[in-house]
């Protein structure tokens, strides 16, 4: 696609999103029921009861996808004004695909403090917080934060969204080789948001041969360059993956999740990893090996984070059904198990996985639904055990 094209798609309309009332106002006794004096009688409602603001008003389906731009996959920081057409665009695949409202907002890349002010202090205007491109470790603390104070559900595309994509596409590539997912050593190339988040769902699902390597190296509980998240997942995994640049650890390894930067990965490099390696190069929008390089150098499965080549992973396959079912179910949380739940049910949506067929398509018949069922079965599951 020409990048003026592009260009002109956003401009004219002036973006991709606009309101639309769920109500005619066309004569005096439509404008006494949507505003004045109507709105007052709801006003001492909820006044009352502050539980109806989210049956009453658009508080009650609205999402805020919300970014500082401080962390786009394969872009860096690039601030929050251009990381606005990005949560816009994600605003318009969540009414599209699964027909939630979603609002994108930019901040200011502010203190973590103030970032976590600023949503509280929005909050009561939405239904649930889907965080984007926030720079790591802030994001970190700011989810967990946000979790703890408010009463709606606070999701980070770049860490749960990556997290349950990658995990789906790597069971069928794991039945693609023939190989057990517990017994695969992977290395995951980018240690941020994403490659945490990744790395601790994956560890929960089985995978226990671990290597996490980031610009300064491999990730190791006594890595001094490394952040507190990092430390905690490397020692969480407790595996001794020796240490030093990706080249001195590629060495012998059966997959390789690139959650970094383009052009990092060398065709020599894939010839060294063990029998019928799986690549996900999944920076955008270079991956981190051109799929002809890693398919010349012996690579069984490859897949990249977009649409232009087969096996794309990307987070689109999880959010718009995931916040659907979170807000159908009223499930305020996404844990660990969740995670799993909703990649089983993607990665089982593939009957036969084949080297170029290991995930859903995002155009699939039935994704969004799959996801939102998974999330139901898991609330059944969760009350069925607290029974």
């Amino acid at each position: 696609m020409e990048q003026d094209e592009v260009i002109a798609i956003h401009e004219a309309e002036t973006g991709v999103l606009q309101m639309a009332p769920e109500m005619r106002v066309e004569n005096p006794s439509d404008l006494s029921l949507a505003y004045t004096p109507g709105v007052a009688t709801m006003s001492k409602a909820i006044e009352r009861d502050p539980s109806l603001k989210a049956k009453m008003t658009l508080s009650g389906k609205l999402i805020a996808v919300v970014t500082d731009g401080s962390a786009v996959l394969g872009l860096g920081n690039i601030g929050p004004a251009a990381g606005l057409p990005i949560v816009e665009g994600k605003a318009l695949l969540y009414k599209s695909l699964a027909g939630v409202d979603a609002l994108p907002l930019a901040v200011e890349q502010v203190s973590t403090e103030e970032f976590i002010r600023t949503i509280r202090n929005i909050s009561l205007s939405f239904a649930g917080i889907h965080l984007e491109d926030i720079a790591a470790p802030q994001c970190f603390e700011i989810e967990t934060s946000l979790e703890q104070l408010l009463d709606i559900p606070v999701y980070h595309d770049d860490q749960e969204g990556t997290a349950i994509v990658v995990l789906a596409a790597l069971i069928n590539a794991a039945k693609v080789v023939g190989k057990r997912l517990s017994d695969l050593r992977v290395v995951i190339n980018g240690v941020g948001a994403g490659g945490i988040a990744t790395g601790r769902l994956l560890y929960a699902a089985g995978v226990r041969k671990l290597t996490l390597v980031d610009i300064d190296g491999v990730v190791r509980p006594d890595s001094p360059a490394c952040n507190s998240y990092q430390i905690e997942l490397a020692e969480q995994i407790g595996y001794d993956s020796g240490s030093g640049s990706l080249d001195e650890v590629i060495s012998g390894q059966d997959v390789f999740i690139g959650l970094s930067a383009a052009n990092v990965l060398s065709g020599r490099q894939v010839r060294r990893m063990a029998a019928d390696p799986i690549i996900f190069a999944l920076a955008n929008p270079v991956p981190e090996i051109e799929p002809s390089v890693a398919r010349e150098a012996g690579a069984a499965v490859i897949a990249t984070g977009s649409s232009q080549h087969p096996n794309q992973v990307n987070n689109i396959l999880a959010f718009p059904g995931l916040f659907k079912g979170l807000l159908e179910c009223g499930l305020k949380r996404v844990d660990l198990k969740l995670e799993q739940t909703v990649a089983r049910a993607l990665a089982h949506m593939v009957c036969d996985p084949a080297p170029e067929h290991i995930i859903p398509g995002v155009f699939d018949e039935g994704v969004v639904e799959t996801v939102t069922q998974a999330i139901r079965a898991y609330v059944i599951d969760q009350n069925s055990n607290h029974i």
